[in-house]
């Protein structure tokens, strides 16, 4: 039996930057997806690429892990995740954090993968897979695949949406959760609220093996889906009440988040009355954000108004993200060529390149036919929609 989970990436909408600072900020999850399919192996057997550990594993098996956008596959003998980890059985319950010990054994279970320099980022999601898989189902053989619609590092989740689909594939593969609606084959299937709580809190451990210090923010959308405003550590779910679609424009420019978030504290720093002001203005933005999108629209008049509102909060915003020192020629590229199509933008996430968001009252083919002729990568998403997913067969 395979399982397969998948869990959406998110943009954020209004707040970013600013909701570091106390203010409140607006994230939503995309139609685009990363999705994990697990096989559990027999003790006896191992992957079809890990025959060689077969001999040295005593026919235990191994841990493969599949990174099929990347062309990259990764396999532990079972015997040496014993030897490193010890004789761990799997435990389902609530996670603990990942200890400084076995995040050393990790480590030390990372030397020898050939990891390409140009992508040595990769090694914090591989320990955060190594976490979970061990924590979760134990040494026990198998095999995971992992594909992914999303762009990596360019502000759209796909690290919390790799921990939350693995997470989901994991303790459902374990028997922790469950749909409770059989196992149709082909069929994508929705967690209960419980359960979907499990799957946050794991993949939140996860989430603080590659990044550190995580709000939560990026894990809880990509597991609930729909939207949520997040002021304070306080997550509230916001229920939209029309489709709000986006054009999401990928600059394909690297950044560095913690080098922007440092300097906009050090920009807070040396004009703290100014920036206060920024970080105000931002959160009154999130607030109004958050109650236009839960009103309900019946007509086109309706509809159209509260598309202006969106728009008009959506290019405040932007404004005060320059103000803070985060823009690139990039994103104002994207921005004056969606002007000339009377559309607004804005960045999404941390700035400095990355992703662009565009409102899309009525999808205009032209605007992103102009914006790709810049060597940027578009994609059309509906915002809002659902969480994790599963899938057996």
């Amino acid at each position: 039996m395979e399982v397969r989970a998948r869990a959406p990436g998110k943009i954020i909408l209004a707040g970013e930057h600013a909701v570091v600072h106390g203010s409140a900020a607006v994230a939503a999850a995309i139609d685009l997806y990363t999705t994990s399919s697990l096989r559990l192996l027999p003790e006896a057997l191992t992957p079809a690429t890990s025959f060689c550990y077969a001999e040295e594993d005593g026919g235990a098996g191994a841990v493969e892990l599949d990174l099929r956008d990347s062309a990259l596959v990764f396999s532990w003998p079972c015997s040496r995740l014993r030897g490193a980890l010890g004789e761990l059985s799997g435990k389902a319950g609530a996670p603990a954090p990942c200890s400084p010990d076995k995040l050393a054994a990790i480590a030390k279970l990372m030397e020898g993968q050939e990891i390409p320099e140009a992508k040595i980022w990769l090694s914090a999601g591989l320990s955060a897979f190594l976490y979970l898989y061990t924590s979760i189902l134990g040494c026990r053989p198998g095999k995971t695949v992992v594909i992914s619609d999303l762009p990596i590092g360019a502000g759209l989740g796909s690290s919390a949406a790799f921990c939350v689909s693995m997470s989901g594939a994991l303790l459902t593969a374990s028997g922790a959760v469950g749909t409770g609606r059989g196992s149709g084959a082909e069929e994508w299937q929705l967690f209960g609220k419980d359960d979907l709580e499990l799957v946050n809190q794991w993949a939140f451990q996860g989430e603080k093996i590659i990044h550190g210090k995580p709000s939560g923010i990026d894990n809880s959308v990509s597991t609930f889906g729909s939207m949520i405003k997040f002021k304070k550590g306080e997550l509230t779910n916001l229920r939209s009440r029309n489709p709000v679609k986006m054009l999401i424009t990928d600059t394909r420019v690297g950044r560095n988040t913690k080098a922007l978030v440092a300097g906009v504290s050090e920009r807070a720093s040396r004009h703290p009355d100014a920036t206060a002001s920024v970080f105000n203005a931002v959160n009154s933005i999130s607030e109004e954000l958050s109650s236009i999108v839960e009103l309900a629209a019946e007509d086109e008049i309706a509809i159209t108004s509260k598309e202006d509102k969106l728009a008009e909060l959506m290019e405040m915003n932007q404004g005060l993200l320059q103000c803070m020192g985060v823009s690139h020629s990039s994103i104002e590229t994207v921005l004056r060529t969606s002007l000339k199509y009377s559309l607004v933008s804005k960045l999404t996430g941390a700035g400095g390149g990355g992703c662009v968001l565009t409102l899309i009252p009525t999808l205009l083919e032209k605007v992103a036919t102009e914006l790709e002729s810049y060597g940027f990568r578009c994609f059309k998403v509906e915002v809002g929609g659902r969480g994790l997913q599963v899938c057996r067969g």
